[in-house]
């Protein structure tokens, strides 16, 4: 297969990119903390969409929306978000690291505040927080996901879960301040307005007091991979599969935790605190799941994780019963769960390169967004089939089996060496 030499490299070929930026030491501590905390939360500004649960009964009550127009919303806002990602690497290169980010923050508040002036007109509804808070949502995340990769490229793994935390911790945030204004009585407009103003200013202000890394300039010659480069690329195809199997099984089971968990017998209130725990999990993953990357490699965690998420399913039904067996379960799956937001965006830069993350990572993520699609929808059109969630978990189980399966066959040859190879040591092995 012949590549670039410059854009698609091999994995015991270090890209330049990777070395050590020049001046990077000399940053205050002062200076790296601003940095970790403003991106943190940005992500966590962006990830607020995804407590979109929490307005579902308030939107129903007092604009008369069916639950089905309701899912459109949030549907359009994974369309907007996974779709906005394929063009903020390239227009990140015209504006710069900080306006692109302030762009997304002014997209993101513009989107709630116009959604607050819809009067229940779903039209409205949709262009405001499904396309332009998606939109914005993609400006922040791919942008600081790639910046905060390039300080610290040393530990890809790590700083990848520090910077998805954020944005798995926003719908744990905004639920929890959402939740007591909504009891209070106030209006889906003025939460809507609220929401605009005080997480656009946020994720805004934030914006302002992120930086590139010193000597980031001196590695800007690098152009990105074609999409072309890519489709003839096999790692790129493996790491796409896996990234659709693992996010399959997970929002399969998050999508439809809540009825999954009442039909094998939980209570309500237990089924609550369950999807709590799973948000918790995913959070906490995503940084666990770091630092196993960087301390055993991209190539053993991925296995590892796939056979956590196939293996824990099949047990729901045996452990939902009992509370706490079910409750624990589920914060397990939540933490499985979670890799899926490390793995791959450390595994694109360890691969492509880090100046190519925020090019490619957004089309591999794009198996996410099918994912999203799919796989709730799966989940309930069969219970509505069978009137169980057994058919659903075991399919779930079985994709994410199929995405082991492909993984260790399109590296068979190099198995042993993955596993036997020294800890740490990831890059002297090829797909």
């Amino acid at each position: 297969m012949a590549t670039s030499q410059t854009t698609i490299r091999r994995n015991n070929s270090p890209a330049r990119s990777e070395l050590p930026l020049p001046g990077a030491a000399s940053v205050p501590l002062i200076g790296h903390v601003q940095n970790i905390a403003a991106s943190f939360f940005v992500m966590c500004s962006a990830g607020s969409v995804y407590a979109w649960s929490i307005f579902v009964a308030p939107i129903r009550s007092e604009y008369g929306f069916s639950a089905a127009q309701t899912q459109l919303v949030f549907g359009v806002i994974i369309a907007s978000f996974s779709i906005t990602m394929l063009f903020v690497g390239r227009i990140q290169r015209k504006l710069g690291l900080r306006l692109t980010v302030s762009t997304g923050a002014v997209l993101f508040g513009a989107g709630y505040i116009l959604a607050s002036f819809s009067g229940g007109n779903l039209v409205i509804m949709l262009l405001g927080i499904g396309v332009l808070s998606g939109a914005g949502m993609a400006f922040g995340y791919v942008v600081v996901l790639s910046n905060i990769v390039k300080w610290y490229s040393a530990r890809k793994g790590l700083a990848t879960g520090i910077g998805v935390a954020g944005f798995g911790s926003g719908a744990i945030l905004l639920s929890q301040i959402a939740q007591p204004v909504i009891n209070s009585g106030a209006t889906v407009a003025i939460l809507f307005r609220s929401i605009g103003i005080i997480y656009g200013l946020l994720f805004l202000l934030c914006a302002q007091f992120i930086s590139s890394p010193p000597g980031e300039r001196l590695e800007q010659t690098e152009r990105p991979v074609s999409i072309r480069q890519l489709a003839r690329d096999r790692r790129f195809w493996v790491l796409f599969y896996t990234f659709f199997a693992g996010s399959f099984v997970g929002l399969m089971f998050i999508g439809n935790l809540k009825p999954l968990g009442i039909s094998y017998g939980a209570e309500a209130g237990v089924t609550v605190m369950a999807i709590v725990l799973v948000s918790v999990g995913n959070a906490v993953g995503r940084i666990l799941w770091g630092q196993i990357y960087d301390r055993i490699g991209g190539k053993r965690s991925v296995l590892f994780a796939l056979a956590l998420l196939a293996l824990l399913m099949p047990v729901l039904p045996v452990v939902i019963p009992g509370n706490v067996p079910f409750l624990a379960l589920c914060l397990v799956i939540g933490l499985a769960y979670g890799a899926n937001f490390v793995l791959y965006a450390s595994d694109v830069s360890d691969i492509y390169g880090v100046n190519q993350l925020g090019y490619i990572y957004p089309i591999v993520s794009l198996a996410y967004g099918i994912a999203g699609i799919i796989g709730p929808l799966v989940g309930g059109w069969l219970f509505d089939i069978t009137s169980n969630y057994f058919t659903p978990i075991v399919i779930s189980s079985g994709i994410c089996l199929s995405g082991l399966a492909v993984y260790v066959l399109l590296i068979k040859k190099n198995l042993s060496k993955i596993l036997n190879q020294p800890v740490g040591d990831d890059a002297a092995v090829n797909f």
